[in-house]
Formats: C-alpha cells, structure tokens, sequence
C-alpha cells in the first residue's frame, strides 16, 4: 500500500463532496490531489483546510489519465456515478460510491469490471455507522413481526425517493422472513399513495422537508405492542468516517463490495 493514498473527489461543488474533501484533509495518510464537477470554471480548487488547492476538471478521464490516483470518490447522482465508477476502474483506480438510485445491473455490471480487471470496489447505500448498525438490528428483528413500516426523511433537495438506504433496509428484511410481511389492506384510501408504497412487501414512507439531513425509522408491530429502531444523521460529517474507512479498506480489495456492512463485518 502506497505511503499516501491519493483520491479524487467527484461533485466537488456539492455538499456532501466538499465534506469529503475535508475528511480527506483531516486524515493522516488520505491525500485528496484532483477534483470533478460538471460546472468546473476554474482550473484548480480551494482545499477547504487552506493548506493548498488541487487541479479541477470537468474532464474525469483526462484527470485520471494526467494524476492516476488510487481512488475515486463519488458522491454525485446515478446518471453521472455509474460511468465515473466503470472509468475509474478501467484506469485501474478504486472507486468508493456513496451514490444511490443505481441499478441491480449496474452494480452486477461493475462487479464483472472488476473481477475483471482485478480492481476493488466499494459502492454503500449509506456510509454512516450508525445507519448500517441499525440495519443489521432491523433484519434479526424483521422476522418475529409480521407488521413493518418503514419513514425515510431527508432534505427537500434529495432527487429519488425512497432513499437508497430504505430501499436496502426493507429488502434485507423481507429477505430474512420466511413469509411476506402484512400489509393491511385500506377499504377506502380517500387520498390516493397515503399509505405509501412497498418494497419488497415492505410499505416505506418518504418525507421531504428542509432542515432534515438523512433520517430512517422502523416501525415493526405485533399483539399489544411495538418496536421502534430510529438513525438520525444530523450532519454530514456523521458519514464521514465510514467513507474513509471505505477508502482504506478498498486498497485492500481486488472485487466490488457492495454495503459498509461487510467491511464492518457484520455481514
């Protein structure tokens, strides 16, 4: 492993890439030397550290062929992430995608690549720590009841719903059922979509409001009562440290990886 590992930053304009960018800063051994963003005007970036500022690119191709870095992070939207990502690997360069709304096939076609090309990969619905715990709490419950709702909330500006994250929460639930979940029927939905929508047989909620960050909650009932497991992400530095675990954890893979989880080892 190289003394330095050398990323860039795609989305460098965006929230949560300029809080990468200064996770990468703040970490001994991270070195983050080049940026992408679609709206680059500017021939170099400002490191938010104020210890320099990197070359930026609206060119990922040509800045990977002039840095070669180790890793490509990608917090971006899934049009853009799902070609940066097959790029980065063909250059030999591991991506760490925290980007959601990508595809079965997508992520079945970027697993080939990398096999292929013996490059690791890290694509997680969600990096906070706290989020993938509560996941993993969610799925040895989910099978003693049979009643499961899940609220997913997030800024007003967030572009798909459900989140990424909901989505993975409820398959991993109704994968660890041995029967579908109940989903009461309604005799009259007076306004229609009120009671949400499913996910593999789990109904899921979405909330867009501003002042919200990323917020997940589920709600699992049974005879006389309830149980509720609850992850609020109040800032985006709270998925920070599973992104840069993510990024030296991928150093150390030559196939894609999909989920925190299974670098935390709770797969």
């Amino acid at each position: 492993m190289p003394e330095n590992i050398r990323v860039v930053v795609t989305g460098a304009t965006g929230k949560m890439s300029r809080e990468v960018l200064a996770a990468l800063c703040r970490e001994p051994g991270l070195e983050p030397v080049g940026a992408v963003s679609r709206r680059a005007g500017e021939e170099a970036l400002a490191l938010p550290d104020g210890s320099g500022s990197i070359p930026l690119s609206a060119d990922l191709g040509s800045l990977l062929n002039q840095l070669r870095p180790d890793v490509l992070v990608d917090f971006t939207t899934s049009e853009y992430s799902v070609d940066a990502a097959r790029l980065a690997v063909r250059f030999g360069v591991r991506p760490v995608v925290g980007t959601t709304g990508w595809t079965s096939a997508a992520v079945a076609d970027l697993e080939v690549l990398c096999r292929a090309q013996q490059v690791g990969a890290v694509i997680a619905p969600n990096f906070a720590l706290g989020a993938v715990v509560m996941t993993y709490l969610a799925k040895l419950a989910a099978p003693f009841f049979d009643y499961i709702e899940l609220i997913e909330l997030h800024h007003e500006q967030k572009a798909d719903a459900p989140s990424g994250t909901a989505i993975s929460m409820a398959r991993q639930m109704a994968a660890a059922r041995a029967t579908p979940a109940v989903v009461p029927p309604t005799l009259k939905e007076t306004v229609p979509g009120t009671r949400g929508n499913t996910v593999d047989g789990i109904t899921v909620h979405s909330v867009r409001l501003p002042g919200q960050v990323a917020h997940h909650e589920i709600i699992f009932g049974g005879l006389g009562q309830t149980l509720r497991i609850r992850h609020d992400s109040i800032s985006r530095e709270s998925f920070m440290p599973g992104v840069v675990l993510a990024v030296r954890e991928v150093m150390n893979r030559g196939e894609l990886v999909f989920g925190l989880d299974k670098l935390l080892g709770l797969a």
